[in-house]
């Protein structure tokens, strides 16, 4: 200390006016910094529940509240980059006009878009399937693709070209979604490559450091018991399991192999039933429902049924095929953590994979062509006019659905049930019990619903506020499903207890969206009756068409990095940069290696040490 103040009487006034301030502004840092921490989402209620279950289920409850965060900000940049202006010109702010699109160079019956919006009397019932069918008075609204037929927005003098902002705000959500799942999975990722990293390791972290002291409730502190001896067991069941493999017969093996490859074959087979039904499915619901809007002899119920029938044969397939899986996985044998790790594997895909059928089930019958359907217009312009706009109604109502199920799923299963078992005696009902509360099957149930969410904003582009409400209600449905009906699993995932899961899953999700979105942008024309891009090709021509309005300079560079003679050389360069990356990586790892060895060493030499020391004093 003396030494410091010794310094401090040596500088000069501008170097302690300037230390001074950085150690005020570190402190004000510091105060705001824990100020904020108080205005944090679902604060209060997140450490009840941590303190109540454990850190396992608060772990899921803190990845809703992430996409709660991750949905306002998507929907903050598309509303501001695409529906704001709109608004702005709609009612003349700042002296802002609208230019609407005129088509060039395409054919009249291509443009020809009449959305099924309700006209004179309409019942109330109505507007309840419109509302939850997206058609009717919502098609025509700023929800869907549909309504944004502007070429520019006239701010005073400026032009704000909106085909482009409508694009690039796409690409901008789907770049931040990336990027903020990537940092926040890099933490989880070190905690794994270090508790992975040696299995002696990984058992003193259970049996040294592997109670949670978050926990309070006596019943929880049980559960926690629990699952760390059931963990140990585990450990010792996989141990076993690994002498048995090491020591089977050939014989063991062929029987083995010949029974996964057999049960492999089930399961492909039932994921082709669930693609196929799928498909059929919406192909039947894609024509009859188009017709069905132009003929009045059929109910608004059938009707709403026939829109409903994608969602409710994909809802159909994600509860059945996982309890399927779960009960094949049980003849494969396999280790318990394989069992997880492939059960979980394959339920994600169902879950993403199924959005994909519906895709493609959809994209065939745009692209249809037979008879020369496509032939003025690129795609099946008689039953899909603006397929974009049908598109986001199809993820509109999986979401909608979603939403709906999961409330039913939650008042009409989860209260009933927790009623008979507290109300009821009978040893059949007694036997059934509470329900545990399976952490892996909710964390599938809403990144299947961000999955949608990612897919759909380009063609919905306030999908994300509508996510963000059904997430917020489904935090407290959860809660009080929770509290009220269920009860901690017993046997818990151990994968379930690190975000890094959930991460690498909703990252699987967001690189399904990219390829969707890819094609719809690239590849399949954009309607010529509706939407921003009705005088493109496809959507992706905006952004080269902008570029010709550049400098003939700037142009040239453009061009120049979008070319194979500047791509080979950067994808050469970074492929050195990974390498040289993944050799240090290596090295760090081989140090960290040599200081564990020489701990042991140490502590082999202290232990020696001490036992020469008792041996001396006896």
């Amino acid at each position: 200390r003396d030494s410091q103040q010794a310094d401090t009487e040596h500088l000069s006034r501008w170097k302690k006016w300037r230390r001074t301030s950085s150690k005020s502004l570190k402190k004000a840092l510091n105060e705001v910094k824990g100020l904020s921490s108080y205005l944090v989402l679902w604060r209060q209620d997140i450490h009840s529940i941590e303190g109540k279950f454990g850190t396992g289920i608060q772990s899921y409850f803190s990845f809703l509240r992430f996409l709660v965060l991750l949905n306002v900000i998507i929907f903050i940049l598309m509303f501001s980059f695409v529906t704001l202006p709109t608004i702005i010109s709609k009612y003349g702010i700042f002296n802002s006009t609208i230019a609407y699109i005129s088509p060039k160079n395409i054919e009249d019956i291509c443009t020809i878009y009449e959305p099924s919006g309700n006209k004179g009397l309409v019942y109330f019932y109505t507007y309840l399937k419109d509302l939850l069918s997206g058609t009717g008075f919502l098609e025509v609204t700023r929800l869907f693709y549909g309504y944004y037929s502007i070429d520019a927005v006239w701010i005073s003098i400026m032009r704000y070209n909106l085909p482009l902002a409508y694009l690039l705000a796409t690409f901008a959500y789907l770049a931040l979604s990336f990027l903020w799942i990537i940092k926040r999975s890099v933490e989880g990722f070190k905690h794994n490559l270090v508790h992975d990293a040696d299995p002696f390791q990984s058992y003193c972290n259970k049996v040294f450091a592997g109670w949670d002291f978050c926990i309070t409730d006596p019943n929880a502190a049980r559960l926690k018991h629990r699952s760390l001896q059931y963990e140990l067991q585990m450990d010792l069941q996989e141990e076993k399991l690994k002498q048995k493999i090491a020591e089977r017969s050939m014989e063991e093996k062929l029987r083995i192999y010949s029974l996964r490859i057999f049960i492999n074959i089930i399961v492909i087979a039932i994921l082709s039933g669930c693609f196929y039904s799928i498909y059929r499915v919406t192909v039947f619901s894609q024509e009859n429902s188009n017709v069905s809007v132009r003929n009045d002899t059929r109910t608004d119920l059938v009707n709403l049924l026939v829109q409903y029938l994608p969602s409710m044969v994909i809802t159909l397939a994600n509860f059945i095929a996982p309890l399927i899986f779960s009960f094949l996985i049980g003849f494969e044998d396999y280790t318990p953590a394989f069992e997880i790790k492939l059960t979980l594997l394959r339920c994600v895909f169902v879950r993403l994979a199924n959005i994909g059928v519906l895709l493609f089930s959809l994209w065939s019958q745009i692209s249809d062509c037979g008879s020369d359907k496509c032939k003025p217009c690129g795609y099946n312009y008689k039953l899909y006019p603006c397929w974009e706009s049908d598109v986001g109604q199809e993820m509109y109502k999986l979401m909608i659905f979603d939403f709906i199920v999961i409330l039913a799923l939650a008042l009409f299963v989860d209260f009933p049930r927790k009623l008979l078992v507290t109300h009821c005696s009978c040893k059949l009902v007694q036997w059934f019990g509470d329900k545990e509360f399976e952490i892996s099957d909710n964390v599938l149930e809403i990144i299947y619903g961000q999955t949608i969410c990612w897919i759909g904003t380009f063609f919905s582009p306030l999908l994300p506020a509508i996510a963000t409400i059904k997430y917020f209600i489904i935090f407290y449905v959860k809660k009080i499903v929770l509290i009220h009906t269920r009860k901690p699993a017993a046997r818990p995932i151990r994968a379930s207890s690190s975000n890094f899961f959930f991460l690498v899953v909703l990252l699987i999700g967001l690189l399904l969206a990219f390829i969707p979105l890819g094609v719809s942008i690239a590849r399949i024309p954009s309607s010529k009756a509706c939407g921003p891009f009705r005088n493109f090709n496809t959507s992706w021509e905006v952004i080269p068409d902008t570029i010709l309005q550049f400098p003939t300079g700037l142009q040239k560079v453009l061009f120049g990095m979008a070319s194979e003679a500047f791509a080979v050389p950067f994808f050469v360069i970074l492929c050195i940069i990974m390498f040289y990356v993944i050799a240090l990586a290596r090295a760090h790892k081989r140090v960290v290696e040599q200081l564990r060895e020489q701990l042991v060493l140490e502590s082999r030499d202290k232990m020696f040490l001490i036992r020469k020391i008792a041996e001396a004093q006896r």
